[in-house]
This record gives structure tokens, C-alpha cells and sequence, in this order.
């Protein structure tokens, strides 16, 4: 059967014209039916992603003792230990702990409320035992926010809402995001799974899009549709691989649906297998006021308005397990 998430090439959206238009039709229609895309021709440095990845494996080989020192909860901007996250639970899933490990660093924008700030504009924490990190992470976050704008653009004008009409424009322009590199230890590692037990748990993410550059692996990514269940997620070298949220979905009352998807426990029959996956969630402003669309764009009328920032935290504390080792 073929995947029902479907390539498109946002050069050609970029470039307008005939073809334009037709990959709009594309964008809505693999949103519908499974809330991801694959994104070839997105401009993002080709050795960058690769040189990130390697500075983040130099610093997940640390000791654990050295990588304490950097532990944060989740929400928090640094090292977030195995244990620390369950995602399986933002659908009312009860799975064990994730068998992942993260490294992330956020939005730098605060707004200079000081409650605000420490939630949604936490400094970010550099390892000293791996200075290239920083300015690694760093430029590969510009790129993948500037490459974020342009989704929300070409999704806006998938549903017909072009240039002055995208509503973004007014509801980005400070928006909070966060970039995790996951590190999936292979079974050696981790010892044996435990029932239920992923890499990632089955979950939809919470913002507006997620921008993924993922290592294939007998142990990686699954998407979920109705038509298909649960399948693996084509995978294409040249793309990046992209999912909508919950914050979306519910722009458009439900036309779309956020990408459900799991990341499969490490592979009894590849037990040396280690992934490392890049992943850039975005947002919108924190206090951006997200109207659904009414049909017949939207498919169910009269969804009140809802606040960005509180209804991507309820979903973050459903995900917690406990606080940062060390603390």
C-alpha cells in the first residue's frame, strides 16, 4: 500500500505559479489523512544537520556524572536524562518511561514579564566538554525557524489564506519553539524493554509544525492513519520530515489532524543500532489568540478560541515523569 504522507517540494511553492498551486493541494490533502509530510528542496545546509549530530554523540558518550551537570526537567533548556518523559500519557496512553535521552535549547526572545520569561524563554545551558555544540545548535535552529515561517505560509495558503490573509503573520512574530537532538541508545544499552515500552510512546506533538531530520532504523518512526494504521514513515535522504501539531489541528477545526506517530522500541535484531534523531518544534507567540476556522474550511463550527501558550503547557505537564537527576 502506498504511504498516505506524500513529498512535496517547497521550492517549487516558493517559486509560485501552476505548480504552486498544486502542491497546496497536496500539503492539505496528506495532512488530512495523516498530519505529515516529506519536504525536499528546503534550502537547509546539507553538512550542518551531520556536524550537529556529531557534536551531540560526543556529548551523550559523556559519563553520566558529567551530563548531571546540565540534567533540566522537561520544559527546561539542556539534559533531560533517560526517565524523564512518558509522551504516550499527552493521549491518556500509560506507557513505561521513554528510552530516549534529549539535548535542547529554545526560543532567546523574552518579553521581559518575568513569569513569562522563565517558561517559555529559559536561557539555554552550553556544555563546556563540547564547545562546538552551541554554535552548532544554534545556526541549525535559525535555519530550521526561518525554514518553520515558510511552513505556515505555504499551510495557510494550502487552505486558500495567501499573503496578507496568512494569519500567522501576526501570530509569529515572537514565537516560542524548542529544539531537541534525541539520542536513542540501542538495546545494549538500554537492557531489555519493558511491555509497552518505546523509544518515543505514541503521541501527537502540541505546537504548530515539527521539523524532523531523523536517521532511518528497524527501531525509528511510525505514523498512524486510518487508512493504514500504523506504518514506517517513508524516509527519503534529501527530505526533512514534517508533522502539524495539536495547536493546528485545532486552527482547523479538525480539517487536519495532528500527526500521530511513535518511535519503535530498539530492535532485538539490530541490538547495536543507535539513532539520533534533530527535531524542531514550533509554535506561535505565547500569547497568540488561535480562532479556528469556521467551515467550510474548518470542519466543526463554533470551537472557542484558545490562548497558544496555555494549551501547549497543559500538554507539557501530562508528559512529565519527574524532576532533573541531581535536583
Amino acid at each position: 500500500m502506498s504511504s498516505p504522507v506524500l513529498t512535496v517540494d517547497i521550492s517549487q511553492w516558493r517559486a509560485g505559479g501552476e505548480a504552486a498551486a498544486a502542491m497546496c493541494a497536496a500539503v492539505d490533502e496528506s495532512l488530512q489523512k495523516a498530519g505529515f509530510l516529506l519536504v525536499t528542496g528546503h534550502g537547509i545546509d546539507p553538512e550542518l544537520p551531520g556536524a550537529l549530530r556529531a557534536a551531540a554523540r560526543e556529548f551523550f558518550a559523556l559519563p553520566t556524572e558529567v551530563k548531571t551537570k546540565y540534567a533540566v526537567a522537561v520544559g527546561g533548556r539542556g539534559w533531560i536524562g533517560p526517565g524523564m518523559e512518558a509522551n504516550g500519557y499527552a493521549e491518556g496512553t500509560e506507557t513505561p518511561p521513554d528510552l530516549k535521552e534529549t539535548y535542547n535549547c529554545g526560543a532567546q526572545t523574552p518579553v521581559g514579564d518575568p513569569a513569562i520569561d522563565a517558561l517559555w524563554f529559559p536561557p539555554d545551558v552550553w556544555p563546556t566538554e563540547v564547545p562546538r555544540l552551541r554554535d552548532l545548535f544554534i545556526e541549525y535552529c535559525r535555519q530550521m525557524k526561518a525554514l518553520s515561517d515558510d511552513l505556515l505560509a505555504l499551510m495557510s495558503a494550502s487552505l486558500g489564506l495567501t499573503d496578507a490573509a496568512n494569519p500567522f503573520l501576526g501570530l509569529a512574530d515572537n514565537a516560542t519553539w524548542t529544539s531537541n537532538i534525541n539520542h536513542y541508545p540501542a538495546l545494549t544499552q538500554t537492557g531489555p524493554v519493558e511491555d509497552g515500552q518505546f523509544r518515543i510512546g505514541p503521541h501527537t506533538d502540541f505546537g504548530t509544525v515539527t521539523v524532523l531530520d531523523r536517521e532511518p532504523g528497524a527501531g525509528g518512526l511510525q505514523v498512524y492513519s486510518d487508512e493504514g494504521g500504523w506504518a514506517d514513515a517513508p524516509y527519503d535522504p534529501a527530505a526533512l520530515t514534517i508533522n502539524i501539531g495539536d495547536l493546528l489541528e485545532y486552527w482547523t477545526a479538525g480539517r487536519w489532524r495532528a500527526g500521530r506517530h511513535r518511535v519503535l522500541p530498539p530492535p532485538t535484531e539490530a541490538p547495536e543500532e543507535d539513532l539520533v534523531s534533530l527535531i524542531f518544534f514550533y509554535e506561535l507567540n505565547q500569547d497568540a489568540v488561535v480562532t479556528p476556522l469556521q467551515p467550510p474550511i474548518g470542519v466543526e463550527a463554533g470551537r472557542p478560541p484558545v490562548i497558544a501558550g496555555d494549551f501547549i503547557g497543559e500538554r507539557l505537564d501530562a508528559i512529565t515523569i519527574g524532576a532533573p537527576a541531581g535536583t
